[in-house]
């Protein structure tokens, strides 16, 4: 496509990009899972994150909010916490005595649901509506979350004590998974070195945007083009996951659906005007493998450590596009 074909990028994206930077100056490391997350904000998608205790993933989840400038609340799921502490609940208002209802930390931005996994699955369901239409619905009314809306969650491995393994369907509802892991040794070094805390450096991150500001570049990233031959490749990669001997379950079309709006602010990141199967290739990892249900093989690290062996051999198996 000749340079003079291609839109211009809109003002905001120079200042997601400076999100980016300002996102790795706290969580060191992990540029790429940086990133996808962002990739899966501007695709107004859901991010989990899998990860051992430790590695920075509520410090994400909090710099990407202040660097966003949206609202952020963060949930901390346990055995006891109630769908009602989620979503909120009507009170009696004995002023006028009438019912009134009292919104829950789910009325954010930038929702952190840290160690989901811990909470029983009746409360956990409790996050689907919100996810899936960005509402709740309490005694009869429905009351609408503020755009942009995400939900950042956390999840210890499913072999720790006392985790509960996530239903498929609400791991449908993430648009990507992602592992921070341990940070390189010489990040690792400079953490102790500086001897600087989480909050320390949070509070030094200036608001790049605004969510009006997140939302124009939803609208931008979702307008980038994705040919005809690329999502032949997409879903013949979905459809590799559906055949595949190894695999019990594969990729829903709710996934491959999301698969095209993450390929798309992936392009956007990267300053093309167009989807390359390069960007599709990119987020397959995070996208697919905790949409796999590998045959044989029980929830946990040999599941996710199966699927992302099938992934990568679909991936050598189906041809891109040239």
């Amino acid at each position: 496509m000749a340079d003079d074909a291609e839109p211009k990028a809109p003002p905001q994206r120079e200042a997601v990009l400076q999100v980016e930077r300002d996102v790795l100056t706290v969580v060191r490391g992990n540029p790429e899972a940086v990133r996808l997350a962002l990739a899966a904000i501007l695709a107004g998608g859901h991010v989990l994150l899998e990860d051992v205790p430790g590695v920075g993933k509520t410090t994400l989840a909090r710099a990407l909010a202040r660097a966003l400038g949206c609202t952020f609340s963060r949930i901390q799921f346990t055995a006891d916490l109630l769908p009602s502490d989620v979503v909120g609940v009507q009170i009696l208002d004995t002023a006028t005595g009438t019912l009134r209802f009292k919104r829950g930390p789910i009325f954010a931005h930038l929702v952190l649901a840290d160690e989901i996994n811990r909470a029983s699955p009746k409360t956990q369901s409790a996050l689907l509506e919100a996810m899936a239409d960005a509402q709740v619905s309490v005694d009869d009314e429905t009351h609408a979350l503020p755009p942009p809306f995400c939900v950042l969650a956390t999840q210890n491995p499913v072999e720790h004590h006392g985790a509960y393994p996530l239903p498929e369907s609400q791991l449908d509802r993430f648009l990507v998974c992602l592992a921070l892991g341990y940070p390189p040794a010489d990040d690792e070094r400079a953490l102790i070195v500086q001897n600087r805390s989480a909050d320390d450096a949070l509070r030094g991150l200036p608001a790049r945007l605004d969510p009006l500001g997140v939302r124009a570049l939803q609208q931008a990233s979702q307008a980038v083009p994705l040919g005809d031959e690329v999502a032949r490749y997409l879903l013949a990669l979905v459809d590799g996951t559906r055949r595949h001997a190894a695999l019990e379950l594969g990729c829903s079309p709710r996934g491959a659906l999301a698969w095209g709006a993450l390929a798309r602010a992936r392009a956007f990141l990267e300053g093309r005007a167009f989807v390359l199967p390069d960007d599709v290739k990119a987020t397959a990892h995070a996208l697919l493998a905790h949409r796999l249900a590998p045959r044989g093989v029980p929830e946990g690290a040999e599941a996710r450590r199966r699927a992302h062996e099938v992934i990568d051999e679909l991936l050598a198996r189906v041809a891109a596009p040239r």
